[in-house]
């Protein structure tokens, strides 16, 4: 039985791709078949001598849309049967809790779009899904990808170094701090600048320490985004 975490992504630019991905701890995690990710170039799709994969939308705008031919038959060639995510600004807003669960799937077939988007045809022939990773506009699927992935992998046993880093983190599994962010963290040296590292995460104190940190953390999170709290 294959384990390995599959990616399948169709875009413009497969040369984009493992990027940062490939570096630190997610790349550890590819050198060791903890995961995989295959490219494919959209444009290979095309059926014309110039190798079109846009065009005018109908009803008139400003921007182009890529072919729902062209798309479609990439699907075809390439993916699997598991589940096709089209990252797009009008998707369902990626949150920790979709990307542990999306973490539990055997792999992910992604599109990263260009231009204004994908033909909506497209989206229904396949039962595509459309996930957001924040209310803005990027000018490529490709970048909204990487932080899909990144936030998926950090779920998937042997990526990180210490495992259990998940549970009390921002967003954490932990059920105190699903919705908090996470507390504040301090290291060596006791002192810089002037600037004393708290004296109850120097008691030893482990209980005081975890009873210190969770008020930190909805400190924080007052601060930052009171919205979780509610």
């Amino acid at each position: 039985m294959n384990n390995t975490w599959q990616i399948k992504i169709l875009t413009l630019f497969p040369e984009l791709f493992p990027g940062p991905l490939g570096k630190s701890i997610t790349g550890r995690g590819l050198d060791k078949k903890l995961w995989s990710i295959d490219t494919y170039n959209i444009r290979d799709y095309t059926n014309d001598k110039h190798r079109t994969v846009d065009d005018i939308p109908y009803g008139g705008g400003s921007g182009m849309i890529i072919k729902p031919d062209v798309l479609g038959n990439a699907i075809k060639a390439n993916f699997n049967e598991n589940r096709i995510i089209y990252l797009s600004p009008r998707g369902k807003l990626l949150k920790q809790e979709m990307s542990r669960s999306l973490a539990q799937e055997p792999g992910l077939n992604l599109i990263c779009g260009r231009f204004e988007g994908i033909d909506e045809r497209v989206i229904e022939r396949f039962n595509i899904e459309e996930i957001s990773i924040g209310d803005y506009i990027l000018s490529s699927g490709d970048l909204a990808a990487y932080i899909l992935i990144d936030a998926c992998l950090r779920n998937i046993p042997g990526i990180l170094h210490c495992y259990g880093s998940l549970y009390e983190e921002s967003f954490g599994s932990a059920p105190e701090y699903s919705s908090l962010l996470e507390y504040p963290q301090y290291t060596r040296p006791a002192v810089f600048d002037e600037l004393a590292v708290p004296d109850i995460l120097l008691s030893g104190n482990h209980k005081e320490i975890k009873q210190w940190r969770l008020a930190q953390a909805k400190k924080k999170t007052a601060q930052s985004r009171p919205d979780l709290l509610k």
